[in-house]
């Protein structure tokens, strides 16, 4: 494994030598452009994380907002039975 990246980074070099330097200068503009594009990409999935982790925390909030609700209604509603149970007897 080491041989093939020793290998590989060295016909990499040469060849990067054995070029024009207008295709040098080429070469080196797409990498930059690439690290470009890398770090753009990295900064819009941090944004898009956070943006989905505040919608999950939102929609959290939201469900226990709903259930709480939902308790108090099943509270009443089972206070109310016990009130009608209690007045039949």
């Amino acid at each position: 494994m080491r041989l093939t990246l020793i290998v590989t980074v060295a016909a990499a070099s040469l060849a990067l030598v054995a070029c024009s330097p207008k295709t040098q200068a080429e070469s080196t503009a797409a990498a930059d452009h690439a690290g470009e594009a890398a770090q753009s990409a990295a900064t819009d999935t941090a944004a898009n994380t956070e943006a989905a982790a505040a919608t999950t925390a939102a929609a959290a909030d939201t469900a226990a907002d709903n259930t709480a609700a939902a308790a108090g209604v099943a509270a009443r509603e089972a206070d109310a039975a016990a009130d009608a149970a209690a007045k039949q007897h």
